[in-house]
């Protein structure tokens, strides 16, 4: 059996491989005419050892994240190794990763031989590429694969063999994965291609050149390079993960990853292309267990080889944003909104280079939170990278530099030897088709559309649906009047102390059991209110039509939303829009309550069947609607009913064909919406809401008339929806929609996988049977009893005795009141009794007790003064946190002598003042180490170390005792010394400190002595008296000495005092 040898990036407690990311260095060269040279590649190499701290490394410097470069096939390079490849352009190489365990090998090759000759192609050499294994760390050494080149010949079309290499790779990646090899994951192929190859690995930046000696042979050449130098941040590096990819090298983060990911699985179902007859044969196009950046490369290659261009395919991926504050022409904007119909942003801080071979670019994402700067010199020479100074010029070479702008691109042709910049490359794919055209004849705006009907806000049975859909006056007084009247949600603080949902004993709505995620590691979440530039809730409702990557006028069929929050008329609208082929269809979310579980179960199959057969018959969006409950039907919780539709249909492989519309009672606060979008859904209609803020008009509850009420309560909803996209650095609600962006805490495993995706659900939980009875508690309380017009105030937000349980209620309180005024400490204890031995438990940690174990006895552990010294505090923004706070903890840390960050703003400038200096003081030279001499009629043992000048180091029992006076000078003039020496007396107080007094030749007694101080450590090191770091006490005050292991040199660390300031002129 083997043993998984990177076991660490498989799922395991709570971390999960799924969530990683990275934080890069990124760099290009580029010759602009495409002329081939080595110094390309050697250059190229230098820019990636310059960004050595781009990259992260293990403690013993030699594994790395991954560092790799991307290089034009070198034809000449490779003809020289004997291998006979015929003319540049029609063969195909690339590097492959295989299990060092031959028999497998063996199998992984036999498939590649097959899928190569399904193709009519030949595999005419297999090269084993030379590595320096042993330069590696235990554990990059640990999963190395063996690294072979293959080369393929069998045509002599370049564009038909590089799709065929592409089909090949595609269909391998697919069967190994499917067979039961024990190292199947160990195979990964790095590129295959008639135009680039990839050399990368496990390895860190200063690496990569001595790895593969192939990198530095004169004659391997190319015309341009691109490099990537890996931090993962919070994920295990492994080889495959390393970059560049097939085409780009990324440095940032996806944040819409998830959503990206399963939109494209759910897309491959409309996806054909006249250049790849069978789709399915490819699929996945996303390969499986790779990072966010892979698998923007999958789809990017996807539609490369698909014969988009380059630009086009990143430009539809990761689109620049316009509105009324950041105009575009008329034609780029018409471009941009084609395209967002077929394919949601890939949104995050990104800095992507990219390259084909023959075309190379960069661009920014929307937000440009990813720098990438850019230099071309004279010599025709553009540099790209993450950061400036990767490379020296001089300033007179220098023909133009600048920054890559947020969602602009660059692009070089090295075949004609053009800079393409962006205005110009926009406008070309602007006006390939008529797309402004398109949408205009096709598009239906739905804030233009007016409607003859009026449509009532009010609801029959009022106050029984409020207690069927769980409202409390909590949520009417807390939540909708102060969105109705403010035009935002109320923001609450001091955190929540009632009951988790799953722990609570009364009926819950399936909302409570879902949290929101937020963006951690290197993103800085988006500012909302300030980044309102490149924000938008602008939404699409129609079906994709069946083939997106031809285009059409019949892709436009769409309704524009400018937000996803439809009011009653809008709705109905919606359901009567008859022209321009445009057909849509309502479907119940209700179920038999007196079948209980299995009358949910069976709605739930009955309805996914239904929204199944709606595609079918051709409905461009469905409405899932929970009106028109009545005393045998009870309501399917309206997030089960849109995430399983959701779901449902991409298993069938016909999600994107329809949109989810979502008419409920249920929603009613931002979470909610958010919920509902993160599932699946396009557009909510909460009519419930609606309902309420007629209701509170009538009663004159808020003095408002009703449409300024229901657009604040919209408007409130609308900010909260930014305000979440922001935590997750989200820019679009097109790519948060279907992200599911949550975490859910007491899901059953089972219902989490059938309904929800597979979303995390850590603990476990609820299934459908209890999801049933809280529906069917909720409608049998409003439907047996008679409805009291007062509705229950719940206890949600504040106590109440006859409410929901709080940890901190009017008892406890008290009592921890009493116990501070009257200092008491048993007071106190009664207090903590009562908080963490509650009768019932409240929260995850009250089911956490401490191990009873046997006592480890205390001498047996580390001083608390070593182990505090391990404690770190991470960098931290000020957006994160206050400056007060900040530096409070890093002057705690640095009290306990543990290890602050200054944070991502830098250091104060204040600070900026030397309190210590550390100079390196050389190598010492040992003489006698005990050496007997006589002095006034005492004999002393000495040690000689020299520093550059000599010292006669004498240990003594106590100091105090010795006349430094009398004895100083005869020791300096022993014949022993013909230009005398200095004296150093030296008593050992601790291991690793010492107090010394000297006598320094021909000055007599002196406070202090730089050179005596080091020759005192050097002598208690050799003498087996003190530790390599000893502080050495002397009359002038203390210096820090250490003598090096590994380097054999001396440092001294001392107080420094700022003496002057200001400019001397020479």
């Amino acid at each position: 059996m083997k043993t998984n040898k990177n076991h660490f990036n498989s799922r395991q407690g709570l971390y999960d491989p799924s969530y990683e990311h990275d934080a890069c260095g990124v760099g290009m060269l580029v010759n602009i005419h495409g002329e081939k040279s080595h110094d390309i590649i050697e250059s190229a190499l230098k820019v990636l050892e310059n960004m050595r701290h781009r990259g992260a490394e293990g403690a013993d410097n030699k594994t790395g994240d991954g560092a790799g470069i991307l290089l034009q096939i070198p034809h000449e390079f490779i003809l020289l190794q004997g291998i006979p490849v015929p003319e540049k352009g029609k063969y195909g190489t690339g590097l492959i990763f295989l299990p060092k365990d031959e028999e497998q090998q063996a199998s992984i090759l036999s498939i590649l031989i097959e899928e190569i000759e399904k193709e009519g192609l030949t595999l005419m050499h297999l090269r084993k590429v030379p590595v320096h294994t042993e330069i590696l760390g235990k554990d990059a050494q640990a999963t190395e694969p063996d690294i072979k080149q293959i080369f393929i010949i069998g045509c002599n079309d370049q564009q038909e063999l590089e799709l065929k290499l592409y089909l090949i790779r595609k269909r391998v990646e697919k069967r190994v994965s499917a067979t039961d090899l024990p190292a199947k994951d160990d195979f990964y192929i790095a590129s295959l291609s008639t135009k680039n190859i990839v050399y990368k690995g496990m390895l860190e930046s200063m690496q990569l050149r001595h790895y593969f000696p192939d990198l530095t042979q004169p004659y391997f050449t190319s015309g341009l390079a691109l490099v990537h130098s890996r931090f993962s941040t919070n994920t295990f590096p492994t080889w495959s993960l390393a970059q560049p990819f097939r085409l780009l090298a990324h440095n940032g983060e996806i944040n819409t990853i998830r959503g990206n990911r399963g939109w494209m699985e759910a897309r491959e179902s409309v996806l054909s292309s006249p250049r790849i007859p069978d789709i399915n044969d490819i699929r996945p196009i996303i390969q499986p267990g790779m990072s966010d950046s892979a698998s923007l490369d999958n789809v990017l290659e996807f539609f490369v080889a698909s014969g988009m261009s380059l630009p086009h395919a990143m430009a539809m991926l990761v689109p620049e944003s316009f509105n009324e504050k950041n105009p575009i022409s008329e034609d780029l904007k018409a471009f941009y909104e084609y395209h967002s119909i077929l394919m949601e942003p890939w949104d995050g801080p990104a800095a992507l280079l990219f390259s084909d071979g023959r075309y190379a670019g960069g661009m920014l994402d929307r937000n440009g939170l990813r720098p990438a700067r850019y230099l071309i010199t004279k010599h025709d020479m553009m540099v790209v990278a993450s950061e400036v100074g990767v490379m020296d010029f001089e300033p007179n070479e220098i023909k133009e530099k600048g920054r890559l702008q947020p969602g602009k691109i660059l692009l070089i042709d090295t075949e004609k030897g053009e800079i393409y910049y962006d205005s110009e490359l926009k406008e070309q794919l602007a006006n390939a088709q008529p797309y402004r055209t398109w949408l205009e004849k096709n598009r239906v705006e739905l804030d233009e559309l007016k409607s003859g009907r009026k449509i009532p806000h009010k609801v029959e049975g009022y106050d029984k649906l409020l207690r069927t859909f769980g409202y409390s006056r909590e949520d009417i007084e807390r939540i909708i009047v102060p969105m109705c009247t403010g035009g935002a949600e109320p923001v609450g603080s001091m955190g929540n102390d009632t009951p988790l949902a799953i722990l609570s004993a009364r009926p819950q709505i399936l909302y409570n059991y879902f949290r929101q995620q937020f963006a951690q590691v290197t993103n800085p979440p988006i500012d909302p209110i300030r980044e309102e530039l490149v924000m938008s809730l602008t939404e699409y409702i129609g079906a994709v039509g069946s083939n997106i990557l031809v285009p059409t006028e019949s892709h436009c069929k769409m309704v524009r939303l400018n937000h996803p929050i439809l009011t009653n008329t809008q709705l109905d609208l919606l359901c009567n829009i008859r022209y321009k082929g445009f057909k849509s269809v309502k479907l119940p979310t209700l179920f038999n309550a007196e079948k209980g579980c299995a009358g949910l179960k069976a709605a739930l199959d009955e309805l996914c069947k239904q929204a199944e057969q709606s595609v079918t018959d051709g409905v461009n969006y469905i409405i899932l609607s929970d009106r028109n409950v009545d005393e045998k039907k009870a309501v399917i919780p309206s997030l089960l009913a849109v995430s399983a539709v959701h779901h449902h249909l991409i298993s069938v492989q016909k999600r994107v064909q329809t949109a989810l519309v979502v008419e409920t009672g249920e929603m009613r606060e931002v979470m909610h919406a958010a919920l509902l979008l993160g599932y699946g859904a396009s557009a909510i209609n909460p009519y419930m809401a609606f309902a309420i803020l007629d209701d509170l008009v009538d009663r004159q509850e808020i003095q408002l008339n009703y449409e300024t009420a229901e657009k604040n309560y919209v408007k409130a909803i609308c900010k909260g929806l930014f305000k979440i996209m922001s935590k997750m650095g989200i820019s679009t609600i097109r790519s948060y929609r279907g992200a599911k962006l949550f975490e859910a805490i007491g899901l059953s495993r089972d219902l989490a996988d059938t309904y929800f995706g597979g979303t995390t659900s850590n603990i476990g939980g609820i299934r459908l049977e209890e999801i049933a009875a809280d529906a069917i508690a909720m409608h049998n309380d409003t439907f047996s009893h008679p409805t009291d017009s007062l509705l229950e105030h719940k206890g949600i937000y504040s106590f109440r005795k006859d409410g929901e349980k709080h940890a901190w209620n009017p008892d406890t309180i008290s009592m921890l009141q009493l116990a501070t005024r009257l200092g008491s400490y048993k007071k106190f204890k009664e207090y903590s009794h009562v908080v963490d031995e509650k009768e019932s438990p409240i929260f995850l940690r009250d089911f956490l007790t401490f191990k009873q174990r046997t006592p480890i006895p205390l001498e047996q552990v580390e001083p608390e003064e070593a182990i505090m010294r391990r404690f770190v505090t991470g960098a931290m923004s000020f957006g994160s946190i206050s400056r007060e706070a900040h530096e409070t903890i890093a002057i705690a840390m640095n009290k306990i002598h543990g290890r602050s960050n200054t944070g991502e703003g830098g250091e104060d400038s204040a600070r900026f003042i030397v309190t210590e200096v550390t100079v390196d003081m050389g190598m010492p030279a040992v003489g006698e180490m005990a050496l007997e001499v006589e002095a006034g009629g005492e004999i002393y043992t000495g040690t000689v170390i020299s520093m550059g000048n000599p010292h006669l180091v004498i240990f003594v029992d106590e100091m105090d005792q010795v006349g430094l006076a009398s004895v100083g000078p005869l020791l300096e003039c022993l014949p022993l010394f013909p230009d005398r020496t200095n004296v150093e007396f030296v008593q050992v107080l601790k291991p690793d400190e010492v107090r010394m007094r000297v006598w320094e030749r021909g000055s007599g007694i002196t406070q202090a002595c730089g050179t005596g101080a080091c020759a005192t450590a050097v002598a208690g090191v050799v003498r087996g008296k003190t530790k390599r770091k000893t502080k050495v006490i002397m009359d002038g005050g203390p210096l820090t000495i250490e003598w090096d292991e590994r380097s054999g040199k001396v440092f001294m660390t001392g107080g420094a005092v700022n003496v002057f300031e200001g400019f001397i002129k020479v």
